[in-house]
C-alpha cells in the first residue's frame, strides 16, 4: 500500500505537467482562433476603406499595390494553412493573383480567412508540437500559427500606411 502511494506521488507531477501542457495548448488554440477571427474582421474593414480606384496604389514603384498586398496576404494564409495545418486544397488559385477589382479581391480575402478559420478549428492541442517540413527548416505547427499571425499583421500594417498616404483614416484596431 505504501509502495502504491509512493509511486502515485512520484507520477503525479509528471501527469499533471503533461495535462497542464495540454490545457495550455488548448488555451493557445482558443486564443489563436479568436485572433484569426478578429484579424479577418480587421483586414476586411481595412480592405473596404480603400476606394476601388486606389487598389493599384503603390507608395513606391518597388512596393506591391494595395490590392496586391491583400492578395499576397490571402495567398500566404491559404498556403500556410493548407500545406502545414491540413491537407486540403489552398482556396487561393493562381488566377486569383491577377485580380484587380476591389470586390473580387475582398471576396478572395474573405473566403481564405473562412477557410483558415475552419482549418484551425480542426487542429487538436496535441498536434501543436508536430514537426512540419518548412522551406526554411523544420517547424512545429505552433510556430506555423505564429508565422501566420506575424505575416498577416506585417502586411495589414503596410495597408494601414497605404490608407494614411491616401488621406484615409484606417478602421479602429480590432485585437483580441
Amino acid at each position: 500500500m505504501v509502495k502504491i502511494l509512493f509511486l502515485s506521488l512520484l507520477a503525479s507531477p509528471l501527469l499533471s505537467g503533461r495535462l497542464g501542457a495540454q490545457n495550455n495548448d488548448a488555451l493557445f488554440l482558443t486564443a489563436a482562433l479568436t485572433k484569426l477571427q478578429h484579424a479577418k474582421e480587421y483586414t476586411l474593414k481595412t480592405a473596404e476603406a480603400m476606394p476601388g480606384e486606389r487598389y493599384n496604389f503603390k507608395p513606391t514603384p518597388e512596393e506591391m499595390s494595395f490590392g496586391e498586398q491583400l492578395l499576397h496576404l490571402a495567398s500566404n494564409l491559404g498556403w500556410l494553412t493548407s500545406e502545414y495545418l491540413s491537407q486540403a486544397k489552398n482556396p487561393v488559385s493562381k488566377t486569383d493573383a491577377q485580380l484587380k477589382k476591389k470586390e473580387d479581391i475582398i471576396a478572395v480575402v474573405g473566403k481564405t480567412y473562412d477557410y483558415a478559420i475552419e482549418v484551425l478549428k480542426q487542429v487538436k492541442p496535441e498536434q501543436l508540437s508536430d514537426t512540419v517540413r518548412f522551406f526554411a527548416g523544420p517547424l512545429n505547427k505552433l510556430q506555423i500559427l505564429n508565422l501566420i499571425n506575424d505575416h498577416q499583421t506585417h502586411h495589414r500594417a503596410q495597408l494601414l500606411v497605404y490608407l494614411r498616404l491616401n488621406g484615409i483614416k484606417p478602421p479602429d484596431y480590432i485585437g483580441w
